[in-house]
């Protein structure tokens, strides 16, 4: 892929769990429903993406949101808690949708916006769901698209996730840039060509053999002020 920072991408996609909305809220609620253990709450998330890919690389499809009813059971059961599936998934639909945004990120977007750049929400999560959380955390008329990854079947970081939302946006691979708290995610992108900029949260860390960053930041708000540098 040719060098070409500081030179605008044409699209930014933002992923949004963790990324955009703060998980603090949904750590409670998750660790009420596993008998008060918070600290499972990242074990939980990774097993709920662990199960997404098997699930992609299996052929199958089911909605991000069971999977993750699904992984909360598995991660009751190690720990000795029963859990229904019509509780984990009341619990994860009342935590994944009422999420508030970090504090910085509704500036940052907007000034991303005046910067003449095309925001995307990229997820994971349903099409109605994201819908739903960008709804409960006032974040939808900051983004002129929002694509969830249900229409492809496959879940990020599959290579083919990425180059359905360029395709979706009349993009090249290379005029897209992905915005991600996560190293998985920000890997997937760049192997699928796109440029990445990470948003580096508490306790998120990028992958050491994957290629360099473009961006790496502690906020949005500071991706957002290299951007708006950018010609």
């Amino acid at each position: 892929m040719k060098n070409n920072r500081n030179i605008k991408p044409k699209v930014l996609f933002f992923d949004v769990n963790e990324t955009l909305l703060d998980l603090t809220k949904m750590k409670k609620q998750v660790g009420a429903a596993l008998g008060g253990k918070e600290e499972l709450l990242p074990l939980w998330f990774t097993t709920m993406l662990q199960y997404s890919l098997v699930t992609s690389a299996s052929g199958d499809y089911k909605p991000f949101g069971h999977i993750g009813a699904a992984a909360l059971q598995m991660v009751a059961a190690n720990n000795g808690i029963k859990l229904s599936e019509e509780n984990a998934r009341k619990v994860t639909t009342t935590a994944l949708q009422n999420l508030p945004p970090h504090p910085e990120v509704k500036e940052a977007l907007l000034q991303l916006k005046q910067a003449g750049y095309k925001l995307v929400a990229f997820t994971n999560s349903s099409t109605e769901g994201l819908k739903n959380q960008f709804k409960n955390a006032g974040l939808t008329d900051y983004f002129d698209e929002m694509l969830s990854v249900e229409e492809t079947g496959k879940f990020k970081p599959f290579t083919e996730t990425y180059l359905w939302g360029a395709s979706k946006m009349n993009a090249k691979p290379e005029e897209c840039m992905l915005i991600a708290a996560h190293g998985w995610d920000v890997y997937g992108a760049m192997n699928a060509g796109f440029r990445a900029a990470f948003v580096a949260r508490p306790g998120q860390q990028l992958f050491p053999l994957a290629p360099e960053t473009e961006i790496v930041a502690s906020n949005l708000k500071k991706v957002a002020d290299i951007l708006v540098t950018y010609k």
